[in-house]
């Protein structure tokens, strides 16, 4: 996949990308079902289409998202079996 650079969760292959702006850096992890983020996007867009979007804010990297507990979900997140409180990395699982 173009412009992401792949991991493996639970056995099963992600895709993340990390891109720095002027200001902040931008994170995301790409699963087959889903997708975990940083602060930076919108969860009402994700609503609006309903893509399954859980975010982690104050973070820096894609290890410290992983770590990191989530801080909202979208409804098709949470249909999924994600939760705030939970690691980016257990979310994954569920998203990957």
């Amino acid at each position: 996949m173009k412009g992401y650079s792949r991991m493996e969760i639970n056995g099963k292959t992600c895709w993340y990308a990390e891109l720095s702006t002027p200001r902040t850096i931008l994170l995301l992890v790409r699963g087959e079902k889903g997708l975990l983020g940083c602060g930076y996007l919108n969860m009402k867009a994700a609503v609006s289409i309903g893509e399954a979007l859980a975010i982690i804010r104050g973070v820096q990297s894609i290890e410290e998202m992983l770590n990191a507990q989530v801080s909202s979900v979208s409804p098709a997140a949470a249909s999924l079996g994600v939760s705030p409180g939970m690691t980016g990395r257990e979310a994954m699982r569920i998203l990957a």
